[in-house]
């Protein structure tokens, strides 16, 4: 039997209390950032970019805000042809819950300009109504970008909307290409770069994945 102590890595030790006092220097730091954060505001946030999952994402702060209490709005601009599986999970949840599938599809799938602009005036509209309803806690307005950008809705109109909503509420706007004045109005934006895509692989939308 070896009684001889297995010999200490001064190195090793080194290494790691020099890593122990760098992140305890950023705790203390961070503490004393979140001990300023004392603010309660709704949040005006864009998810932009050519990149896979804006509204995936926005989604996903749905159904936070669901288990949170909350009750959420949705109006989808462009998807309401589509049967998606994030539609399904959370009409699961009937009183905290609505969505208003307004879109007649993408440009390319109606090829009618003024049906398109008619279809984006009346999500607009569903829009302000749930903005200006007090029991929402989300208001999720998915794709409305998409109008926005060809023009079928007042830019200037849709932002002096979304800035006149109650100071509590939370809304997101998803789609790609967002204006500049939407993100300048905006408390948060999120832009997705797309750095690889299966699509360029012949590969189709995938169940799960893209609906």
């Amino acid at each position: 039997m070896n009684d001889t102590p297995e010999p200490v890595d001064d190195d090793a030790q080194g290494a790691d209390q020099k890593w122990a006092d760098r992140k305890r220097k950023q705790k203390a730091a961070r503490d004393r950032m979140l001990a300023k954060k004392t603010r309660e505001k709704g949040l005006l946030m864009v998810h932009t970019g050519k990149g896979k999952g804006k509204t995936t994402a926005a989604m996903g702060l749905a159904m936070r805000a669901i288990g949170n209490g909350m009750k959420v709005g949705i109006v989808q601009f462009v998807k309401g042809k589509w049967e998606t599986g994030e539609r399904q999970v959370l009409e699961a949840f009937p009183d905290q819950i609505d969505i208003k599938v307004m879109g007649e599809g993408f440009s390319w799938d109606s090829q009618d300009r003024q049906r398109d602009i008619a279809a984006a005036n009346a999500a607009w509209e569903m829009a302000k109504e749930m903005i200006t309803d007090p029991t929402f806690g989300l208001v999720v307005l998915d794709e409305l970008n998409i109008p926005l950008r060809y023009d079928h809705l007042d830019i200037n109109e849709v932002v002096a909307g979304l800035l006149a909503k109650r100071e509590d509420l939370h809304v997101v706007v998803t789609g790609r290409n967002a204006k500049a004045e939407l993100i300048e109005a905006a408390d948060m934006v999120t832009d997705m770069t797309m750095v690889k895509h299966h699509f360029r692989d012949d590969v189709k939308a995938q169940k799960g994945i893209e609906f």
